[in-house]
This record gives structure tokens, C-alpha cells and sequence, in this order.
């Protein structure tokens, strides 16, 4: 997705000139952005506290700002920046990380983003966009460029099965019809899971949703999803991210206080470490039973008795 978010601020910069500073990151990958900005284009080293409150003083000349890291970098490491300088005073500073969830595998937890939407929304004005294809992007920067809060950008690696059809983008949409449940996923997750739910029939394979605007309101939640519910109540939530300041408890929350009451809701998500071991994306997903099998398990009970 890195490189679909760089060529939309590509495009962006052309309409609408911002500022843009990277932690010394990027190579590689930021450099057709660099060229079309020229002194626009920042990079403020590895010092992301210092980067993003530079960032919190061009917007308060009005300038808008985006600032790219990886992921735990940009939101832990300058967390006390983020809350004071950028969110207090609600200035348009747009944060752009890298490699959520367990993105970057291996190199371990330090570079891991299991907590990152749910912390940020806990800061005034703050939004969280977490696309799920790198088809998604251009529409979500162009969004967030339209959007005069702070917000964050989670970026992670495109999974999406070969020749799947998307329908348009959308805060909410349903992209696989199902008759076995409703999944809601945050993000690539997506992808895996679509793959291996397309090859069942429709009446064993739930009813699958992307979410991928946040923060979650009685008012942003789509008045199909609910209608979705209401016709069959067992609900699946997925998500790379820690249960405390989840999408799922936030949607359980919301759920609760419609009168909606489901028959089945289970919500997956990243559970740290169970092993203790670090190793790829892949791994991390399988031992947090975030791989597709898992999260189709979680509608196989209810699909054999009925």
C-alpha cells in the first residue's frame, strides 16, 4: 500500500500543496514524492517527537501537514506530541504509518502496531483510516486531505485475492454475499479471508463487511450493516489490533445500546504473543487465530446445525 499512498499524495500535492515530513524513512519507495515536492518534502531524521511537533507548528500557519514513519514509531514514540501539540488544538497534521499490525513480522514487537487506532482515538479530533486494499488508498487520502482534523493512516501490505472484484470504496461495504453470518473486518485481513471464503458456496461463507473509517458513532455505523444484522445476528469481528479500544468492543457497545441483540458475536483479534516466538506476518496470525480457516471456523458450528 506504500507505494499506492505515495502516488495519490503525488496527485494530492498537484491540487492542493501540503508539507510533508518523513523520520528518515521512505527509501526506496517516497522518492517520485520528493521530486514532485522538492522543499516541501522534509525529512526530519530519527527524531519523530521533534518531527511532529515541527509538523503542529506549520499547521498552525495554516499549512497542511503529513508525516510518514513506521507505524509504532509515529504513534508510541511521540504519543505525548500527537496529544498536546497536534490533537489539543485540532490542528490538520495528517500521520502516516507503516506496517500495521503485524506487518513487520519478524523484527519483533518493537516494530509491531497492535494498538495504534484504539490509542490515538482516545485523543480529541483524531480519525483512523485503515484501508484494506491498496485499491482504497487513493480515496482515503483524498478524504483525509478534505478532512480539517488530525488523523491517522494505517497502511499495511495489499492482500487482495487475484481477480477479485471490489465494489466502490465506502466507510462501510459489503464486498462477498453470505448466508452463514456477518464478518466485519479492519484492514488487509481482509484479503486472505475473501480468498478462502469465495471458494465456498454461498450458503456456507458469511456475509462479509470492510470498515474503514474510524472513530465508530451511532451515527457513522451504515443503516445496510445493521439491517444485515437484524436478518441474521451472528456477528464475527476481525481485526489486527488488541481488544482494549477495538473496533469490536466499540461495535458491541453500539449494538447494545440500539437493542440489537445477536445470537452469536465473537470478536478475533491480536492477542500479543501466545507462543512467545516472533516470526512473520503469517505466523503471528495463525497462533492469534486470525488466519482464514480460523475466522471461517468461528461460522462452522452454526452452518453444521442448521
Amino acid at each position: 500500500m506504500r507505494n499506492a499512498a505515495c502516488q495519490a499524495l503525488v496527485e494530492l500535492h498537484r491540487s492542493r500543496p501540503y508539507v510533508f515530513l518523513t523520520g528518515d524513512l521512505g527509501f526506496m519507495a517516497l522518492e517520485p514524492l520528493q521530486q514532485e515536492m522538492g522543499s516541501r518534502f522534509i525529512n526530519a531524521g530519527v527524531a519523530e517527537q521533534n518531527m511532529v511537533s515541527v509538523a503542529a507548528g506549520i499547521a498552525s500557519l495554516g499549512e497542511q501537514c503529513w508525516v510518514y514513519s513506521i507505524a509504532p514509531f509515529l504513534y508510541a514514540r511521540p504519543f505525548e506530541q500527537i496529544r498536546n501539540d497536534v490533537c489539543l488544538h485540532d490542528f490538520d497534521v495528517k500521520l502516516v504509518g507503516n506496517g500495521g499490525g503485524y506487518g513487520y513480522g519478524s523484527m519483533g514487537s518493537t516494530h509491531h502496531a497492535l494498538e495504534d487506532y484504539g490509542v490515538l482515538l482516545t485523543l480529541p479530533n483524531m480519525h483512523a483510516f485503515v484501508p484494506a486494499f491498496a485499491d482504497d488508498v487513493p480515496y482515503i487520502v483524498e478524504r483525509m486531505s478534505r478532512l480539517p482534523h488530525p488523523a491517522y493512516l494505517r497502511l499495511g501490505r495489499c492482500e487482495k485475492p487475484k481477480g477479485f472484484q471490489l465494489t466502490a470504496y465506502s466507510p462501510w461495504r459489503r464486498v462477498l454475499a453470505g448466508q452463514a453470518g456477518v464478518a466485519l473486518v479492519i484492514g488487509p485481513l481482509a484479503g486472505p479471508l475473501l480468498a478462502a471464503a469465495q471458494n465456498r458456496g454461498e450458503s456456507e461463507r458469511p456475509d462479509v463487511w470492510l470498515l474503514s473509517e474510524l472513530p465508530l458513532s451511532s451515527s457513522s455505523v451504515a443503516q445496510e450493516f445493521l439491517d444485515t444484522l437484524r436478518r441474521d445476528p451472528r456477528l464475527v469481528v476481525v481485526e489486527e489490533h488488541v481488544a482494549q479500544g477495538s473496533v469490536g468492543q466499540a461495535l458491541a457497545s453500539d449494538l447494545l445500546s440500539r437493542g440489537i441483540a445477536l445470537e452469536k458475536f465473537v470478536h478475533l483479534h491480536a492477542g500479543g504473543y501466545p507462543s512467545g516466538l516472533y516470526g512473520s506476518q503469517t505466523f503471528h496470525r495463525k497462533e492469534n487465530g486470525l488466519h482464514p480457516e480460523s475466522i471461517l471456523d468461528a461460522f462452522d458450528a452454526d452452518v453444521r446445525t442448521q
